[in-house]
């Protein structure tokens, strides 16, 4: 039986141990450092505007600064002050003395504060993950370019399909996390809008400068509409969407990793610095880490989803729910999808492939009858259909006469064709072995995108070349943040300095 226990003033002891401080270690975790930005850009922006004196934003300032020496650490939780901001607040106030500090929340409100801080935040970490993520390729784009001739057996519905490169499969591999590297792209630029100036979500009085609080912190623009400020959740379902994709992507991969480095696939070796072994069972090699690969995905898929539930069904406008208790999903799906991408970098970074084998078994398990087929089409003048048919019944022969793959032979095509035809085919025994060969299968398939190497040499090129777009897109992201960094900081300095002197 629970107890109760009767409490008069806020917070409630229950309240405080599971609402308030755990929201209050995030903020000292994610939302301090923006938050002094944030304060520094908006006491030089009510000076500039003249809503406050210059010796008043001068005095805040001062404050702020002391607070960034002190360090979040040092902030720790009090009961009766109800959050983060409150405490800097307060810590402001005492520095800078009430009437000065007091002015700091003048045409602002917790509202656009805090979804300014949190985007903020946000923006950081995302481009965090973009910069890991091109590392990622990075590594992977060198392996393909190792395995441009690297045969192996390629699979469709789990079963052995068509002769491919491990270059060609990496290849599809670097196309969808090159698609989910605009998506973080997309979502940075969803996140990085000011909603600074809504204050509670009507907007303000005052005749502030909301293009310059943008400057200042290095939004790349302004939300004009000051309700979708503080309602909006989009961003935040943008960035959830884009790690919910790539973890997808990745858990795919890592189920055909799993199969490819089992002992009856011998497809792969994992190196032994991610193996472990058995307690019990000496010849034992087991591929854990990409285990652990699998449920950090599900674990970080599960926290996407999260994001993506918690922004459903609930009022369009000021809410906790995207707000407070939207940071533990959130930054659970980035932290967790962060390392995922550094492990697999480092997984592919090591990974050796049994290339004489893979290539022996190439074209084992008939995976070379569409060629034969095609050929058909071509020297015999066959319809796709009929070729497609007289394939099959030889394929379905050898099948119920247990003849493997490389035993197939030309007298064995003839009759399936007297059967199928009533006649046999113009076909000569070098065009059935050649089409019936891994190699030339692969050759043969140089179109766009196809699995010959030269035409996957063009894929890679031109991955390499989005690679080298994106990482300029991130290096001027970043650069605008740093110019942004230095102007506020120049301001901060000059008013100091003027006020000083």
């Amino acid at each position: 039986m629970v107890s109760r226990t009767m409490s008069n003033s806020f917070p409630h002891p229950e309240y405080s141990q599971h609402v308030l401080l755990p929201a209050y270690r995030d903020a000292q975790a994610y939302l301090f450092e923006p938050m002094l930005a944030a304060n520094e850009a908006h006491a030089s922006m009510l000076a500039k505007c003249g809503i406050i004196s210059e010796e008043n934003a001068a005095a805040i300032l001062s404050a702020v600064a002391e607070i960034r020496a002190v360090g979040a650490e040092r902030l720790t939780y009090e009961p009766g002050v109800e959050d983060l901001f409150f405490r800097v607040e307060s810590f402001i106030m005492e520095r800078a003395g009430p009437d000065f500090g007091g002015n700091l929340q003048l045409a602002r409100s917790r509202n656009d504060l805090g979804q300014a801080l949190e985007r903020m935040a946000l923006r950081a970490r995302v481009l965090d993950l973009y910069e890991q993520l091109l590392a990622l390729r990075e590594v992977v784009h060198r392996l393909a370019q190792r395995h441009l001739q690297t045969l192996m057996p390629g699979y469709t519905h789990t079963q052995p399909a068509q002769p491919v490169t491990f270059a060609h499969y990496l290849a599809g591999v670097l196309t969808f996390l090159a698609a989910d590297q605009q998506r973080f792209q997309r979502a940075y630029t969803q996140v990085n809008q000011s909603p600074l100036g809504a204050a509670a979500f009507t907007g303000t009085g005052f005749p502030v400068d909301r293009h310059y609080l943008a400057e200042a912190l290095g939004f790349d623009g302004v939300i004009e509409n000051t309700h979708h400020c503080i309602g909006a959740g989009d961003h935040l379902t943008e960035t959830a969407f884009a790690v919910q994709s790539l973890a997808i992507g990745l858990s795919r991969v890592t189920r055909d990793l799993l199969f490819l480095a089992t002992q009856e696939a011998n497809a792969i070796r994992i190196d032994d610095s991610f193996i472990q072994i058995s307690s019990i069972m000496p010849q034992k090699r087991n591929p854990v880490v990409l285990e652990h690969l699998r449920a950090r995905l599900s674990r970080t898929i599960g926290f996407a989803h999260a994001v993506a539930i918690q922004c459903h069904n609930i009022p369009y406008g000021d809410t906790q729910d995207i707000e407070d208790e939207i940071l533990p999903p959130m930054y659970g799906a980035l932290n967790t999808v962060s390392d995922c991408i550094d492990l697999y970098a480092a997984v592919f970074d090591t990974l050796e492939l049994n290339e004489e084998y893979l290539a022996n078994r190439a074209g084992e398990g008939f995976t070379t009858a569409t060629e034969l087929a095609d050929t058909l089409v071509r020297s015999a003048g066959l319809p796709f259909r009929l070729a497609h048919k007289v394939v099959s019944t030889m394929v379905q022969a050898a099948v119920a006469e247990s003849i493997p793959n490389h035993q197939l032979s030309l007298a064995m095509l003839q009759a399936a064709a007297r059967k199928i035809l009533g006649q046999e085919l113009p076909l000569t025994e070098a065009q059935f072995n050649e089409a019936m060969d891994a190699r030339h299968f692969i050759e043969a398939r140089n179109g766009i995108g196809g699995v010959a190497p030269e035409a996957t040499q063009k894929v890679l090129t031109n991955l390499a070349e989005q690679s080298t777009r994106d990482l300029t897109w991130l290096t001027d992201a970043r650069k605008r943040l740093n110019d942004a960094e230095e102007l506020r900081r120049s301001l901060v300095t000059a008013l100091l300095e003027k006020i000083g002197g």
